[in-house]
């Protein structure tokens, strides 16, 4: 078996945990899953950051006169959120225990013991918010350049880490590990930022407690940052002595995946790596970086309040639901929008009309026409049509296999409902309730019937890492256990299997999101820095903000519009529309279909291999039958042709138009 680590980032606890947290955690669960299904050896860890100044004044705000109190009531609910989203984690790790205080003070001696920790004095800018250190040549309108908050400044005795020692070898690094940052486009953000230079780095506070002492020096505390990082390897075993642990490390370490959120890259992909060697380690293998969910238009965050609570989406819509839209709504790397209509559109749409639909319809038959009993098919009975849909199962298998190997888990769900839909498709075309009525067809009718619990038990396997308990079920139904993708492949599925009773997967929601918020829990999410007035922590229960008059933007309105290169793969005609072509994009990310209103100007074999310019974070749409994941920019005048906006030199997909 093939060793797989990945991690979560652990998340601190100034706050309960949100759809955020859980969007990261349901993720690499997913990824998770999906390499024991390919037969590897998983070690997944996931748990809390619990130290650092934030953390004591967001004990005291909440009237706690113990700290550690405070911590253990917050972890607690991040292992319960766990428990919640059916985490298939391996282990839980919190910062606050000793064998993290061993872990971390056993990497300070290495790295101290090699010369690459000094004391000297720190005065400068300090984000207790980030708790990172702010060089005041990037401080932005005096504030934290990556959250916007109000910096500190500080002056007292400090430890060093040599940084600017690591740049070069840093640098090196990179150029040996191309896939060490993904998305490309975030592995350049950390590249340039490391050419531009690196200076030595404060790792000690001696302003409050609330952390790990330093060894040898108790009235410092460790940088919270140096402390956290090294959880991945605490859980491990690193500095246990424990000769287990130490071949556990070796199996497991360097060839770990972090996922986290973009907002903490810099912390992983360049002070991680440099504090592993200086200690004479190996950097981890990948750093995966995923993008912001956006709440009408803005970035959630548990300060300004606007956050949604996963428990309010898991009542209403199921647990299942609420994973698949936040993994098929986010591509890798990207921002997206997180509202109560894309949920539902998505639940009606793509859960209760295609994946319902096919499961409802398939077991029915069976029971009806087979007496609940997987017919035979022969093979030499095989006709045009279900050797087509062999081809269409095999492709899907390799697509999500491959997809998910590469952690495009949006691309490997888009995949799968290919599938889906061309199964619904076979048998429209094989209309079984007619069969049914020929005595002279039931060889096709048993063949249509095998074929479709087929291809619904290869469904079943290729949801399972995102949908459990849906995946679960329809095994159920169909009276088989859980699958492999080892071997996964059609026309397996035993003839005579009897099913179990067939049950609804997704009954279709009738009810209108108002409705809907009505019928959703309004416990507040018990912020520890609260919500204004005017904030909802609840957004399914909330009502809409009230319109504003002036409809000027300010620069942070712009910036959250994702505009990005992309290359045109292919191009056709919408049939029956004068205006609009159906392109497949490659925007550095992924590949998506966008339908833009440019048919008047140009004509699709124009544009194959032509690069444009789109709005990359825009809410799906449909026009014209066909779901549209994205805008192409082009300007026009007033009764003119558009033109599409373009470049006078090559740039790559993927690269951010400012």
């Amino acid at each position: 078996m093939k060793p797989f680590y990945i991690t979560t980032p652990i998340y601190y606890i100034n706050a309960r945990p949100h759809i955020g947290h859980a969007y990261t955690t349901m993720v690499a669960d997913a990824i998770a899953r999906s390499r024991r299904l390919l037969g590897d050896d998983v070690f997944f860890l996931t748990g809390t950051d619990e130290h650092g100044q934030k953390v004591e004044r967001a004990a005291q705000k909440a009237g706690h006169q113990a700290t550690k109190v405070f911590a253990d009531e917050v972890a607690a609910s991040f292992q319960q959120m766990c428990g919640d989203l059916q985490i298939s984690n391996n282990d839980f790790i919190r910062t606050t225990e000793p064998r993290h205080h061993r872990a971390a003070q056993e990497l300070w001696k290495r790295v101290a013991d090699r010369g690459d920790i000094y004391k000297g004095d720190y005065e400068g800018w300090y984000c207790t918010v980030d708790e990172i250190f702010v060089p005041e040549t990037q401080l932005a309108d005096g504030k934290c350049p990556t959250c916007g908050s109000k910096v500190e400044r500080l002056k007292e005795e400090s430890y060093y880490f040599r940084l600017s020692k690591y740049q070069q070898p840093l640098l090196d690094f990179y150029a040996a590990n191309p896939t060490f940052v993904q998305p490309d486009f975030r592995f350049n953000e950390v590249r340039t930022f490391v050419e531009a230079g690196l200076q030595d780095l404060s790792i000690s506070r001696t302003s409050f407690q609330w952390g790990i002492p330093v060894p040898g020096d108790p009235k410092h505390v460790m940088y919270v940052w140096f402390d956290a990082l090294t959880n991945y390897l605490t859980a491990l075993g690193f500095g246990s002595g424990d000769p287990h642990a130490e071949s556990r490390i070796g199996r497991f370490w360097p060839g770990v995946t972090h996922l986290i959120g973009k907002e903490i890259l810099r912390q992983h992909a360049l002070y991680w790596p440099a504090f592993l060697m200086a200690a004479g380690l190996k950097p981890p293998q990948r750093v995966i970086a995923h993008g912001w969910w956006l709440m009408g238009g803005a970035k959630m965050s548990k300060s300004v309040g606007n956050v949604a609570r996963y428990q309010d989406y898991v009542d209403v819509f199921g647990l299942d639901a609420l994973r698949y839209f936040v993994m098929r709504e986010m591509p890798l790397g990207a921002d997206a929008n997180f509202s109560d209509d894309g949920v539902l559109t998505r639940f009606n749409a793509d859960l209760a009309n295609d994946l319902g639909n096919l499961v409802s319809r398939t077991t029915t038959m069976i029971h009806r026409y087979s007496g609940g009993m997987v017919p035979d098919s022969p093979v030499a009975a095989r006709e045009p049509l279900d050797l087509e849909l062999e081809r269409q199962l095999a492709r899907a298998i390799a697509g999500v296999i491959r997809n998910f190997e590469t952690f495009q888990i949006t691309v490997a769900l888009q995949d799968t409902w290919v599938l889906i839909r061309s199964v619904n498709q076979y048998i429209v075309k094989r209309e079984p309730w007619s069969l049914a009525k020929r005595p002279d067809a039931k060889a096709l009718l048993d063949a249509t019937l095998y074929h479709s619990a087929d291809a619904l038990r290869v469904t079943a396997a290729l949801i399972d890492p995102v949908m459990p308990q849906a995946a679960a079920r329809i095994r159920a139904m169909l009276g088989i256990p859980q699958e492999s993708w080892q071997g996964l492949k059609a026309g397996t599925l035993a003839a005579g299997t009897r099913l179990g009773p067939t049950e609804p997967l997704f009954p279709r929601i009738e009810k209108t999101v108002e409705e809907l918020r009505g019928m959703s829990s309004t416990e507040p999410s018990e912020p520890v820095e609260p919500a204004t007035p005017t904030q909802s922590t609840a957004p399914v229960s909330a009502a809409p903000p009230a319109p504003t008059t002036d409809s000027r933007i300010t620069i942070d309105d712009f910036m959250k519009v994702e505009l990005r290169v992309a290359k045109v793969l292919e191009a056709e005609a919408v049939p029956k529309s004068k205006k609009l072509l159906k392109l497949k994009v490659d925007t550095g990310q992924d590949q998506r279909t966008i339908v833009a209103g440019i048919a008047e100007a140009y004509q699709p074999e124009q544009l194959i291999g032509r690069t444009i310019v789109i709005v990359a974070n825009l809410q799906p749409a449909k026009l014209m039958g066909i779901e549209s994941n994205g805008m192409v920019l082009a300007g026009s005048i007033d009764g003119g042709k558009p033109m599409l906006v373009g470049f006078d030199q090559d740039i790559p997909p993927g690269a951010r138009v400012r």
